[in-house]
């Protein structure tokens, strides 16, 4: 019984934050369209709303630990939910992605996405790919903040190990700025795909940053171990117990 109740209010959860994300982008939007500062304040408030409802209908808390980045930097983080898109996104006070090229063009999302200084990249040709991210950033495309790129590309499920792709090492190459990584439990919460939500306290946090100058096959490795470390060991004070 306390299952199904917990799903329904998840469902409800879930049809009331897809709502208010266009409502904040109504109210939000003719401030975003004279200036970006428009854009990032909505996309601000949208967050705190999710937290604030998450609270009450599904009993699901937000942590972040350790110190986000105020200064110019790279974030390398896990990705895997939505969820911790907007966590990670509301520590920082002018977050931007790099995202998927097909996003641009989602309802709200992409609008603000954009005006924010997101960065679409199309998947495919990974070196042509490469290649238009760093022509993007430099060209100032990107509004001068924090940039964030998820490192293993796309959502990862919690216990599942995929590679982390060469883009965030070119990056790191080419920016010549701290890198900060990111560990999440997010997914054990808010998993990448269904209705249901857990009840608990969900975790980003904000890791020691890599300085540049690092050999990138150095800087890759460890960026990959300390990231997984802390996102296993945040899985484990959750509750999750990894499948061998």
């Amino acid at each position: 019984m306390s299952y199904a109740i917990q799903w329904i209010r998840s469902l409800l959860f879930n049809i009331q934050m897809y709502i208010m994300l266009f409502v904040v982008g109504i109210l939000w939007a003719p401030w975003a369209i004279l200036s970006p500062h428009g854009a990032i304040s909505g996309c601000h408030a949208y967050c705190r709303w999710v937290e604030f409802s998450a609270k009450w209908i599904i009993g699901l808390r937000f942590e972040t630990r350790g110190e986000p980045p105020t200064y110019e930097a790279l974030v390398a983080a896990k990705h895997q939910s939505f969820l911790d898109v907007l966590m990670i996104y509301n520590a920082m006070p002018r977050g931007k992605f790099i995202f998927k090229d097909i996003l641009k063009y989602a309802p709200v999302v992409g609008q603000f996405g954009l005006r924010i200084g997101c960065i679409p990249v199309k998947r495919g040709n990974r070196g042509a790919a490469i290649r238009q991210m760093l022509a993007d950033v430099k060209s100032g495309k990107a509004l001068p903040g924090q940039l964030i790129i998820y490192s293993q590309g796309t959502r990862i499920a919690v216990g599942v190990k995929a590679p982390y792709k060469i883009g965030i090492g070119a990056l790191y190459k080419d920016m010549n700025q701290p890198c900060v990584p990111v560990a999440t439990n997010a997914g054990v919460f808010w998993p990448k795909r269904g209705v249901y939500r857990k009840q608990g306290v969900a975790i980003v946090d904000f890791l020691p940053a890599i300085q540049p100058g690092m050999p990138v096959p150095e800087f890759m490795k460890k960026l990959e171990d300390d990231v997984e470390a802390r996102s296993d060991a945040l899985a484990a004070e959750a509750g999750f117990i990894a499948k061998d």
